[in-house]
């Protein structure tokens, strides 16, 4: 600079060089200052971008997780539907394969209702005459025919309808000689009409006495011909009115009975008949002459035909039922008055598609069979790289149940069964219980 100085000497030059000197250095701290800021905001712009990086990244790996538990989660919820099994185990439970079939089957209403004897066949044992219990020949279950002794009474006032029988006996052969012996005094205007009149009356009256008196001991069950002096007897017999089955016993040893005081009761179950009650909406399919099998509420292993003889034509006690009248078929044994029931009435036969009742399984209310699928269960497409044993896979395809008959059940698919498909007839149960324990398993 000095150079400059010196090599223009003049002042007005001198003033130029300084001025371009001030212009050079302003710009240069302008531009310096211009840098400093671009480069600011650069590293600015940068530190920026790489908070948003690292809180994306932070994000990602946040949701990460979440994403993993909620499918994770689904798939817990999602319940298992195809169980795979080795041929050995199907071999060692017996597992069966099968078709669904077009069966021709009986449906059927169910009903509950009541075994009753009709008051024809039950009998209330009384005694036509007072007297003190002496025996007592039967017990409640005992079984008794028409006719037999089932107790003695005994009271003296027999004796003394005894005594007036044989009495009345006496005086009838003394009326009849009276009478004929007035007879002969009229006919020979020996007598007078008014005694021959009184001793008609007598004889009439002893002979109508005599009658009365025949009845009742036959009643009593005295033979009026064998009564005598030598052999009254004190004591009556009760006998049986009908043959059946003792079901109460209410008199005892030493306890007085009359015609209003019952020793037991009797009644014959060989009449038994089933009344079942029939809801208004299922009367239209009852018929006369139906079939309809039942079970004892007590007993339902075993099962008893009836046949519908009756059907009512009013409601019951304003239940809005019918009483359906049914004749008990076969066996009656076990059979008794009053038992509970729970029957199945047969109505018309229908064809429609039908399994094994084996074949059908019941979990959580609702009943599946099982189709064999080429579907392969979850945990074989998560590990695709093991190898996995040879299998036979089905699918839990649920199912409406409807009419069972002659061992098979109609079905109604909730999903779609092939038309050829093929199910588990036999051992479904144990398919079933695999599937289960697969999925609690996983």
């Amino acid at each position: 600079m000095k150079s400059l100085f010196t090599t223009f000497s003049g002042k007005q030059t001198q003033m130029k060089v300084v001025i371009t000197y001030d212009r050079i250095k302003n710009k240069y701290l302008h531009m310096k200052l211009k840098y400093n800021i671009i480069s600011l905001v650069l590293v600015s712009l940068f530190i920026v971008s790489c908070g948003k990086k690292e809180a994306s990244a932070e994000n990602t790996t946040e949701k990460a997780p979440e994403k993993t538990e909620q499918k994770e989660k689904a798939k817990e919820e999602a319940p298992a539907t195809i169980a795979a099994l080795t041929d050995e185990q199907m071999k060692s439970v017996g597992v069966a394969i099968g078709t669904v079939e077009m069966k021709e089957l009986t449906s059927t209403i169910k009903a509950n209702g009541l075994l009753s004897v009709p008051n024809s066949n039950k009998a209330t044992i009384t005694s036509l005459y007072g007297g003190i219990i002496k025996t007592l020949n039967i017990q409640v279950g005992s079984v008794v025919k028409k006719g037999q002794v089932i107790a003695t009474i005994a009271n003296p006032e027999y004796i003394q309808l005894q005594e007036d029988y044989l009495t009345t006996n006496s005086r009838i052969t003394y009326a009849e000689q009276e009478f004929r012996r007035q007879r002969e005094l009229f006919d020979n205007d020996a007598g007078a009409k008014k005694n021959l009149q009184s001793a008609d009356a007598e004889l009439k009256t002893l002979r109508t006495k005599r009658s009365s008196l025949l009845k009742q001991l036959q009643m009593m069950g005295i033979n009026p011909g064998s009564v005598n002096n030598g052999n009254m007897r004190s004591g009556l017999v009760i006998t049986a009115p009908i043959s059946g089955t003792i079901s109460g016993i209410t008199a005892q040893i030493g306890s007085y009975v009359d015609i209003s005081s019952p020793v037991a009761t009797v009644i014959d179950n060989g009449s038994i008949h089933l009344d079942l009650q029939i809801f208004e909406k299922d009367l239209p399919k009852m018929r006369v002459g139906q079939i309809v099998h039942f079970n004892l509420t007590n007993n339902p292993e075993t099962e008893y035909d009836a046949r519908v003889y009756s059907i009512g034509s009013s409601f019951e006690n304003e239940s809005k039922t019918i009483s359906m009248h049914c004749e008990v078929i076969g066996n009656k044994a076990g059979l008794i008055d009053g038992m509970n029931i729970t029957g199945i009435v047969s109505l018309d036969k229908s064809t429609t598609p039908a399994v094994p009742t084996s074949a059908i399984v019941e979990a959580d209310s609702k009943y599946y069979v099982f189709v064999q699928t080429d579907k392969k269960p979850e945990e074989e497409h998560e590990e695709k790289g093991k190898p996995h044993p040879k299998t036979t896979n089905f699918e839990k395809i649920e199912v409406v149940k409807g009419t069972s008959d002659m061992g098979y059940t109609a079905i109604t698919p909730i999903g779609q069964i092939p038309a050829d498909a093929k199910i588990v007839v036999k051992g479904a149960f144990f398919v079933n219980a695999k599937l289960v324990n697969s999925g609690e398993h996983e």
